[in-house]
C-alpha cells in the first residue's frame, strides 16, 4: 500500500468517525429534547388531573368505586373449580383434572377400542359416570382411533401453536408525543368548557345574579299574594278574624315570602365553583317582599270595589 493510499484511506477513517460523532451528538440531541417534551407533558398531565380532581369535588362527583378487574384472583376464586377427586386425574392438580382424564379416555379409546368400565379401577368415579343415575354412561364420549389422534391436539394444546407472532410496527416517539399533545390540548378545552359550565347556577343560568334575585324574590312575593288572597277569602266566610289577617299581610306572609327566597337563592342560585359567598341582594328582597304582599291585598280591595 502506498503512502497516498494510506492517506486516502485516513482520510475516509476520519471523515466516517465525523460523521458518526454528528450523528450520535444528533441522537443525544434528539433524546435530550424527547426526554425534555416527555417531562414537560408529564407536569401538565398531571396538572389536569389535580384541576379535574378539583372541579369534582367542587360540583360534588365522586369517583365510582373500583371494580373487580376480569381475571382477577377475586373472579377466579367465584366460579366453581372441577372436583378434587376425579379418578387417576387427581395427582396432576385440580386445574388439569379434565383435561387429563380426556387424555386419558381418549387414548385408551385410541389404542384399545371402547373400555368396559366407566371408572378408572381404583374405585373412585370418573366424570359423568360418578352422577347418580348415570351409571351406564361413561365418563368422556369413546372416539376412533382416527377421529382420536385429530381432536387430541386440540383439545390439550394451547390455542396459537406454531403461527409465528406478528411483528410490532415501528413508533416514532416524536409523532406519539405529538398525539399525546394534541389530546392534552383537548383536553385543557373540555375542562375550560366545564369550568365554565360549573360557574352558572342551576336556576336561571344566563341571567345576572340582580336579575335572577329580583326574579325569584318577586316569585315568592306573588305566591305569598296568592295565599294573601287565600286568607281574604278565609275571612269573608268567617275563618279568620281581622287581626289573624291584618298581621299576616303585614309581617308574616311577607317574612315567609323573603326567607323562601333567601334559600331558593341559597339552594339552587349558587354556582358549583364559585369563590366566596354569592350576592343575594337582601335589602332588595326584603323590599319587595314585604311591598309586593301588602300591593296585593290593596290591588285585591280595588277589584273588589270596582266590581261593585
Amino acid at each position: 500500500m502506498s503512502f497516498e493510499e494510506y492517506a486516502a484511506l485516513a482520510r475516509q477513517l476520519a471523515e466516517q468517525r465525523r460523521a458518526g460523532e454528528q450523528h450520535a451528538a444528533t441522537e443525544s440531541a434528539r433524546r435530550r429534547d424527547l426526554h425534555a417534551a416527555v417531562d414537560y407533558l408529564q407536569q401538565r398531565l398531571t396538572a389536569q388531573g389535580h384541576r379535574l380532581d378539583q372541579l369534582g369535588r367542587s360540583i360534588r362527583v365522586d369517583q365510582p368505586p373500583a371494580g373487580t378487574a376480569p381475571g382477577s384472583p377475586a373472579e377466579a376464586a367465584g366460579w366453581p373449580g372441577p372436583p378434587s377427586g376425579s379418578g387417576s386425574a387427581s395427582g396432576s392438580g385440580s386445574g388439569a383434572g379434565p383435561v387429563t382424564a380426556a387424555g386419558s379416555d381418549l387414548s385408551s379409546a385410541a389404542g384399545s377400542g371402547p373400555s368396559a368400565a366407566p371408572g378408572t379401577g381404583d374405585g373412585g368415579p370418573d366424570g359423568a359416570a360418578g352422577v347418580p343415575g348415570r351409571a351406564g354412561v361413561g365418563a368422556y364420549p369413546q372416539l376412533p382411533a382416527g377421529e382420536a389422534r385429530l381432536a387430541l391436539p386440540t383439545a390439550v394444546s394451547p390455542a396459537g401453536v406454531g403461527v409465528p407472532p406478528q411483528r410490532a410496527a415501528a413508533v416514532d416517539p416524536a409523532v406519539e408525543l405529538e398525539l399525546a399533545r394534541r389530546m392534552a390540548d383537548e383536553a385543557d378545552r373540555h375542562g375550560q368548557q366545564a369550568e365554565l359550565l360549573a360557574q352558572r347556577p342551576a336556576l336561571l343560568p344566563t341571567w345576572s345574579p340582580l336579575a335572577r334575585a329580583v326574579a325569584v324574590y318577586a316569585a315568592c312575593g306573588a305566591a305569598a299574594g296568592v295565599l294573601v288572597l287565600a286568607l281574604v277569602l278565609a275571612s269573608g266566610v268567617g275563618l279568620v278574624d281581622g287581626f289573624t289577617l291584618g298581621a299576616w299581610i303585614c309581617a308574616g306572609l311577607p317574612a315567609v315570602a323573603f326567607f323562601g327566597g333567601y334559600l331558593v337563592l341559597g339552594r339552587w342560585g349558587r354556582p358549583a365553583m364559585v369563590t366566596g359567598t354569592p350576592p343575594r341582594y337582601l335589602p332588595l328582597g326584603f323590599l319587595i317582599c314585604f311591598l309586593l304582599v301588602p300591593m296585593a291585598y290593596c290591588a285585591y280591595l280595588l277589584l273588589v270595589r270596582g266590581l261593585r
